[in-house]
């Protein structure tokens, strides 16, 4: 054999066996799916529960108008700092003050009229007490004077005489008995007429003091919203002309935010907190929740549920306070705050990425077997129960011989980026993280490829 021929059949030989080689690489490669993966550790995981709102005093009240009347004074001004009891307001109290006036004037003169009264009791009292005496007297003269008539010792014009006597002291006591009612009768009116002369003043009274308007406790002017010379009117709250003005307490302050629903019920009263506002960047704040709202508010209105005439489907959320622990310099009530709710911690716990979780149906997970007969894939016998083979169950897949199974797990709290995980993993597993795309679609008993490496970013082509 020639010697080209040789080396042609020689070629020949490696271009075939490359080839072969090939084609047995390629087929390997199909079915094998290209993942990320990450290993199962042992971290301190915190449960948060995020919710915005904005910063108020944690005693706060508007100071309604109590009068219709022009304000004549104001004694303060908005960003002012008051004590109890200091004067805020005057409102024009001219009629109020003279109501008040007559109505004690009234009052000392019933009070005269009783005295008087009394004064005539206690004579009319000493008037009852000589008659009595004149009577008993009066009854000895008579019974003495009947004696001597019988022994003829004086005469009929004597003996009638004393008769007379004694029957006119008896009319004389009943009458000194009768003047003592008509006495108690008189002082019991006066007594009643200062009764209602002091009801009175008391109504007067407040009438004049609800044109002066006092601070009730310590604090500081935060709404001011009239002026000297208008006029208020009682009426509802906030309505204008009817609020003069907005007094908080700025010792303690506090973030009313709102949580939605979902979260709610994790929220428990004394959890920690920090609270970022908005006008103060780069700083946060610790703080304690202090109140959680019963009833569920209207995300679009902010109206509570039970105030809802119409029953809607629309997102809830609930009010919780957290008072901050420290209150910074220049803090403003409205400043839009956000708290980070801490609702669960756990030290040391077995967790993965959040995002290794997923879901598949309990059918999807039942092995496949292959039908010798048709030489076809198909699935293994369906569960008797249809609901139940699309039953979902949470896990993750495990790397385990180059291939991806799929494992349950149960799951404990959540925090930022990872999960604890309760049971159906160990320490050190090696799990399959992404991609998102991956994880949607990853079959069990998958032969994987793992490529960790950082995704390229995309040139900029401006």
């Amino acid at each position: 054999m020639k010697t080209w021929k040789k080396v042609s059949l020689a070629l020949g030989g490696v271009v075939l066996v490359g080839a072969i080689i090939f084609f047995s690489i390629q087929q390997s490669r199909k079915g094998v799916v290209e993942v990320q993966t990450g290993k199962v550790s042992r971290q301190d995981l915190s449960a948060q529960v995020t919710a915005s709102g904005e910063i108020r005093p944690k005693t706060f009240v508007n100071v309604g108008a109590n009068a219709f009347g022009k304000i004549v004074h104001l004694y303060v001004k908005e960003g002012d700092k008051v004590k109890k009891g200091q004067m805020l307001a005057q409102l024009e109290n001219v009629q109020s003050a003279a109501d008040v006036t007559a109505t004690r004037a009234s009052l000392t003169a019933a009070e005269a009229d009783y005295n008087a009264g009394l004064e005539t009791l206690n004579t009319n009292v000493a008037d009852l007490d000589r008659a009595k005496a004149d009577l008993e007297q009066k009854l000895l003269d008579w019974k003495r004077s009947e004696g001597l008539y019988k022994d003829q010792l004086i005469a009929k014009k004597d003996y009638d005489a004393s008769k007379n006597a004694y029957e006119s002291a008896v009319s004389g006591l009943s009458m000194a008995k009768a003047r003592i009612a008509q006495s108690k009768a008189a002082a019991e009116a006066y007594k009643h007429r200062i009764a209602v002369q002091k009801a009175t003043l008391v109504h007067n009274d407040d009438v004049l003091s609800k044109t002066e308007y006092r601070a009730p406790f310590d604090g500081m002017v935060t709404n001011l919203p009239v002026r000297e010379g208008e006029t208020v009117v009682v009426g509802i709250q906030n309505s204008p002309g009817s609020t003069l003005m907005t007094l908080a307490d700025t010792s303690v302050i506090t973030a009313e935010v709102k949580v939605d629903e979902t979260d709610i019920v994790n929220v428990r009263m004394g959890q920690s907190a920090e609270v970022s506002i908005d006008a103060i960047p780069k700083k946060k704040f610790k703080g304690t929740v202090t109140e959680i709202g019963n009833n569920a508010l209207n995300r679009s209105t902010g109206v509570a549920t039970s105030q809802s005439t119409s029953g809607t489907q629309e997102a809830k959320d609930f009010k919780v306070v957290v008072t901050l622990s420290e209150v910074p310099e220049g803090l403003r009530p409205g400043l839009s705050s956000t708290a980070k709710i801490t609702t669960a911690t756990k030290s040391q716990a077995l967790s993965v990425p959040i995002q290794a979780l997923t879901i598949r149906q309990k059918g999807d997970l039942v092995p496949k077997k292959k039908d010798k007969d048709k030489n076809a894939v198909q699935a293994a016998e369906k569960p008797a129960d249809v609901k139940a083979a699309k039953e979902e169950i949470q896990g993750v897949f495990v790397i385990r011989a180059g291939k991806a199974q799929f494992v349950p797990v149960q799951t404990g709290i959540t925090a930022t980026t990872d999960i604890e995980v309760l049971d159906g993993l160990k320490e050190g597993d090696e799990i399959v993280t992404g991609s998102y795309k991956v994880l949607r679609t990853l079959k069990p008993e998958t032969t994987v490829k793992i490529d960790n490496t950082a995704p390229k970013k995309e040139e900029d082509k401006s």
